[in-house]
């Protein structure tokens, strides 16, 4: 009795499930290795492209960001993230979060772990920082990239508008660090629905695929013009608000209500996930 007296004594429940701990566990997996690299090679992607097909050319009277792709390092990168924001960075935001806790049900280790015992708030706490982490490197991973492969093949130059101007290479630099943040904080809907669906079902898939369905269904909604001003309550209705940093004057109102709208829905969902495996009868 006094063995166990002791140990109840000494126990910290903050220094249970560290988040180095979880982060290296992380960091080892397979699937953060795969999402990395492709990631990483997206840039070379459309670089090849760009050679093989030549130039981006509109088309048409109205130039666009990917016209200007080629001018610097800097348009580079943010056709980068242009082409990347509306689906390819939606996956590793809903794989990180949505499949953290899922993936532990799955292993059956998820039950070991709350008897070592680790806190069920704390458990989540830890995988949820550990999730966004990853999430916020994966979207500062491509843009660097990108930013270094465009430098070397079209070099360091302004950023060119293509509603007319241009932002000298350090202030580019500064207006695409806002961008990166603008994104990371409108996929925070995505990563709330990843990882409410992870403390539901013990399938890792079921996590990630719905959380990625369920973006994919609000970017429909955002296109049926029908809905008039219902859209504005649609997170995927603010998704290029960012566009609006990348001007001469930058225009903050709609990064502002983009903001407003995918923190307001990030919060419901991630109260939801501690709320609900507060009390969950784990098994597995």
């Amino acid at each position: 009795m006094s063995t166990l007296t002791e140990v109840a004594s000494g126990y910290q429940a903050g220094r249970t499930l560290p988040l180095r701990v979880e982060l290296v566990r992380q960091l080892k997996r397979r699937r953060t290795l795969v999402m990395g690299a492709i990631l990483a090679a997206l840039p070379f992607v459309l670089l090849i492209a760009f050679a093989i097909g030549g130039e981006p050319d509109g088309g048409g009277d109205r130039i666009t960001l990917m016209d200007t792709a080629t001018a610097s390092g800097a348009n580079f990168a943010a056709v980068n993230l242009f082409v990347s924001a509306g689906f390819l960075l939606v996956i590793p935001v809903a794989l990180f979060c949505g499949d953290t806790v899922a993936a532990e049900a799955g292993w059956s280790s998820l039950r070991y772990l709350l008897a070592a015992p680790v806190p069920r708030a704390r458990l989540l706490w830890s995988k949820l920082v550990v999730g966004l982490g990853l999430s916020l490197a994966a979207m500062i991973l491509l843009p660097v990239v990108a930013l270094a492969v465009g430098t070397a093949a079209y070099g360091w130059g302004p950023l060119e508008i293509p509603t007319g101007g241009s932002l000298e290479p350090g202030t580019a630099a500064q207006r695409l660090l806002v961008v990166v943040a603008y994104i990371f904080v409108s996929q925070l809907v995505t990563a709330g629905l990843a990882f409410w669906l992870s403390t539901k079902t013990d399938a890792p898939l079921g996590a990630v695929g719905g959380a990625v369905g369920l973006t994919i269904v609000g970017n429909v909604l955002d296109a049926v013009t029908a809905l008039g001003d219902w859209r504005h309550f649609l997170p995927a209705h603010w998704q290029f608000a960012w566009a609006d940093a990348v001007q001469p004057t930058p225009e903050w109102s709609g990064m502002i209500q983009g903001v407003a709208v995918s923190v307001t829905y990030a919060v419901v969902l991630f109260a939801l996930a501690f709320r609900g495996f507060a009390r969950k009868d784990v098994v597995s």
